[in-house]
């Protein structure tokens, strides 16, 4: 006797969707346990996460009124998948700070120096670096990313950095980035 699994395609859909997910999930846990025990480089893990990243922020969003948290998702199909799952220890989030890092860096070498161009880039990555446990609070770079938002917060949105501004942010992006790697091989040891 043939068993339906699902009963319209819609649903059929929706548990195409899980799968997908589920695989997310693990293919995340065996990254960020790769990574923690030095398999892999930073620059593989880097380019794993942005894929990684990419497919689930596509697939989040159908997702997002049958799946309410990850964490239930994880526990409703019995997956042991604490490195993925944990936020302290997150590949995705790492991967998030990684992208906003270099989206930062970037656009200032592409001579992107309005505040309005600046102040959301710096927002994001601060936003991202406080949502990793992982970094202490007096992490060098959530305390000059906080220092350049408020910097620029008193600025007007049409007003431009310096040339010597954008080079200091650059500097501080760059060192901040080497010290949020630097801090990373220890994570969830």
């Amino acid at each position: 006797m043939e068993v339906k699994l699902w009963n319209d395609k819609r649903e059929r859909e929706m548990y195409e969707n899980f799968a997908e997910l589920y695989a997310i999930i693990k293919a995340t846990e065996k990254l960020e346990k790769a990574y923690v025990r030095d398999i892999i480089s930073s620059s593989e893990y880097e380019t794993e996460c942005q894929k990684l990243i990419a497919h689930f922020k596509t697939l989040a969003s159908t997702l997002k009124d049958t799946v309410p948290s990850i964490e239930r998702f994880a526990d409703t199909y019995k997956m042991d998948c604490p490195a993925a799952i944990n936020p302290t220890t997150s590949a995705a989030i790492v991967a998030e700070c990684v992208q906003n890092f270099i989206t930062a860096m970037d656009s200032l070498k592409l001579n992107m120096v309005a505040v309005d161009q600046v102040y959301p880039l710096l927002s994001d990555l601060s936003a991202s670096l406080n949502k990793l446990g992982i970094l202490p609070p007096d992490f060098e770079g959530k305390i000059k990313m906080r220092e350049w938002i408020s910097r620029l917060a008193k600025m007007g949105a049409a007003d431009e950095l310096t040339e010597q501004q954008a080079r200091q942010l650059h500097f501080d992006l760059e060192s901040s980035y080497n010290s949020f790697m630097a801090a990373l091989p220890n994570a969830g040891t």
